[in-house]
């Protein structure tokens, strides 16, 4: 069932963008669909995913041509200093060393914003109540897309998965020696929200 957890936040995550905003790089693009709904925003997109088949199949969508499609692996790729006004990475920092926050932080240009749609490892009670909390409503949200969607051919194909390492704490405890002045929040269906402006 067509039921994508990331696609489900990108409204939220699209509301994060600040305002005049030209320049965007999506890290672990996938097959595109966030670095597309960028480019129809008036922004100049950079999406850079590892994996070759998922940027085939970005490559064959109908993208603006705003959105520049690279692969390349964010630990080898010189990013620009003071670039980007808008940086996202959608699932895609457990694949990642954390120490990539601090990279994606210096690309930033002054008053831009970094946003994270995350992955966290599960330590805590209340990861696990929030976790548990999340299955009922995944399964009628995945059941009212099935709905919606019969007959829809199924994506061909899709993003990596890795199973994430990194602790929430961490990550909290990361941000706050990396990135003062952060927003951190749980979400449903196993993911967490982290917004950060740099510094005019």
């Amino acid at each position: 069932m067509p039921f994508d957890h990331n696609d489900h936040y990108h409204r939220s995550l699209l509301r994060t963008v600040p305002p005049g905003a030209r320049r965007a790089l999506d890290v672990g693009c996938g097959t595109g669909r966030f670095a597309r709904a960028l480019a129809r925003r008036g922004l100049e997109v950079d999406a850079v995913d590892r994996d070759e088949a998922v940027l085939a199949a970005a490559r064959g969508s109908a993208a603006p041509a705003a959105v520049h499609y690279r692969q390349s692996d964010l630990t080898e790729l010189q990013l620009p200093p003071g670039h980007y006004d808008f940086i996202s990475c959608l699932a895609s920092l457990h694949h990642l060393p954390l120490d990539s926050l601090a990279r994606l932080r210096e690309a930033l240009a002054p008053g831009g914003v970094l946003v994270v749609l995350g992955c966290y490892r599960e330590t805590t009670p209340g990861d696990r109540l929030i976790s548990l909390a999340a299955v009922p409503v995944n399964a009628l949200c995945r059941l009212a897309v099935h709905l919606r969607e019969r007959g829809a051919p199924p994506p061909a194909v899709r993003a990596p998965i890795a199973m994430p390492q990194t602790s929430l704490p961490d990550i909290r405890a990361y941000a706050t020696r990396h990135l003062p002045g952060f927003r951190l929040r749980r979400l449903l269906f196993w993911r967490y929200l982290l917004v950060y402006r740099r510094p005019r």
